[in-house]
């Protein structure tokens, strides 16, 4: 068996071991429960809540180690131009921000290996629950579990067309003895249409409006399936129009919840709000990723500035992704987003988190800053950060839905309401409705979305759906394919190749099948 076909395939075999020689003893003839095999697990309600769990575990990949002073969720920052790093330790991610990654960097591999473990625990889900019985009475619960997979499945496939395009398709668990063992690509067209169908099942599945547990809402699969139409009508597939127009009508549904429902979804008054760990899964929040230091710690800490007294741990942090001074200086003047400790930045913070207040030196990445667990003024830091990772924001609905119906429908009261309230809470003065041109408030979206979404991992799509980047010393918008990143010496250029990653090459070395590698690439 090849590693590759355990990486990608295991497929959550909860320890499946081949069963030993028996005695003819009744008492030993029964099944031992430590040898579980899928076809033996997949019995009771219970192991469809456990295999729904399991993949909803395996989307923390994102956090996970990618070597020292880094971790994979950076993949999706470096390459961005909006960050830069203080540290040289790690050749991986010095190669992502300087644009010469290759199908070897670690990165990338770690990205494809957990995608695919996502996807492969769903397929498990989704082919077995179906045969477990459950009472009469909780027969929806069966249904809202297979929704829940199909709208994890979706989310990881989502991440797979947008990073390698043509990619496997593996829609059913695999063993050494299926015939796709090997898988090779399917298009990008084919996969689209499988997240399609796997978030309208979700839809369709009887989910809870919203939840504030962690698990997937109606309105998370609503929000993802917006985003997913929004990407179609981009590049690669140009579908213009008619997905536009589903993007904008699926988002409209999100927002016509919002204003029925504000305490319920709505975006915070504040930016402080949205890292208090109380409010996790909470009101803006619509999907993210669950951390909690009993089982996984949160992974953003190398947004930490190198080798600074911020946090109760004293002078620490690695500072491997800090924001470009050119782009936080690109912001509007009086944007609340880049006032110290109001927004997304800080430049002062508080000896060892408590004590007496110092500068920083630059400006660093204050999004995600837990206040109760790190320090703060007359704050006793708990020393547990247990922050969630956001996927999915209203924020980005809004923007989504502004965006979108600019472009089927001009700029009405309802894209330029979505616009201005994220410009209201950045406290900035917003252009009446008539001022705008469709060509002007689509560029004015775009730029907003630069500002809103930075260091979410949202941006670099943006960059490849739109073949645009934003040029933060003219305000405008440059072609992808030429446009130089100014994080590294020199400004690297983005190449076409850049438009999509490399696959691994471990991963084609031991499975022939994705061969030929993306455009641009060695292997």
């Amino acid at each position: 068996m090849k590693l590759h076909k355990i990486t990608i395939s295991k497929l959550l075999l909860f320890g499946a071991i081949l069963l030993g020689p028996t005695s003819c003893s009744d008492f030993l003839d029964e099944q031992d429960p430590s040898n579980l095999q899928p076809d033996v697990f997949y019995t009771l309600p219970d192991h469809a809540e456990a295999a729904v769990a399991a993949t909803y575990a395996e989307t923390r990949f994102y956090g996970e180690s990618a070597g020292i002073f880094s971790a994979n969720w950076q993949m999706l920052e470096a390459v961005t131009g909006t960050a830069t790093t203080e540290t040289g330790q790690n050749s991986d991610l010095n190669n992502l921000y300087a644009l010469i990654y290759d199908g070897n960097t670690g990165h990338i591999a770690n990205f494809w290996n957990g995608l695919y473990r996502v996807i492969a625990n769903a397929n498990l889900a989704i082919e077995k629950i179906p045969g477990i019985t459950f009472p009469a009475a909780n027969e929806a619960q069966k249904t809202r579990l297979i929704g829940e997979a199909k709208f994890l499945r979706a989310w990881a496939y989502f991440y797979v067309v947008r990073l390698w395009g043509d990619a496997p398709l593996i829609t059913l668990p695999q063993v050494v003895e299926s015939d796709d063992f090997f898988p090779s690509k399917s298009s990008q067209e084919e996969i689209y249409t499988q997240i399609v169908a796997d978030l309208a099942d979700a839809e369709a599945a009887g989910l809870a409006d919203f939840n504030t547990n962690g698990r997937v809402s109606k309105i998370a699969v609503k929000s993802l399936l917006s985003k997913v139409y929004l990407t179609m009508a981009g590049f690669p597939l140009s579908k213009g129009a008619s997905h536009y127009k589903l993007a904008a009508d699926k988002a409209l549904e999100v927002i016509t919840f919002s204003k029925a429902n504000p305490s319920t979804l709505n975006l915070f008054p504040t930016y402080r709000e949205l890292h208090q760990e109380n409010l996790k899964n909470r009101v803006e929040h619509i999907f993210q990723i669950q951390y909690n230091t009993v089982v996984a710690g949160f992974p953003l800490n190398d947004f930490f500035p190198n080798f600074k007294a911020v946090t109760y741990a004293g002078p620490s942090g690695t500072g491997s992704t800090v924001p470009t001074l050119s782009f936080y200086n690109s912001y509007e003047k009086g944007d609340l987003r880049t006032k110290d400790q109001e927004g997304w930045f800080y430049t002062s913070y508080y000896e060892n988190g408590t004590g007496a207040k110092f500068e920083l030196g630059a400006p660093y990445v204050f999004k995600y800053f837990n206040i109760a667990a790190l320090g703060g003024p007359g704050i006793t830091p708990t020393r547990l950060n247990n922050l969630n990772v956001n996927q999915i924001r209203y924020a980005e609905v809004l923007l989504i839905y502004a965006e979108a119906q600019n472009e089927v429908g001009g700029v009405n009261k309802e894209a330029y309401d979505a616009y201005k309230r994220i410009r209201d809470r950045a406290e900035l003065k917003t252009p009446a409705q008539g001022t705008f041109t469709a060509a002007t408030f689509r560029e004015a979206v775009w730029r907003e979305r630069w500002y809103e979404f930075a260091y979410e991992g949202i941006t670099w799509f943006d960059m490849v759906r739109l073949r645009k980047v934003f040029n933060e010393t003219t305000k405008g918008f440059d072609n992808f394919i030429g446009h130089r990143n100014l994080n590294v010496s020199g400004g690297a250029p983005l190449l076409e190749k850049h438009l999509l990653f490399p696959i691994p090459l471990q991963e084609m070395r031991n499975s022939p099948n994705l061969k030929p590698q993306n455009p641009g690439y060695d292997g």
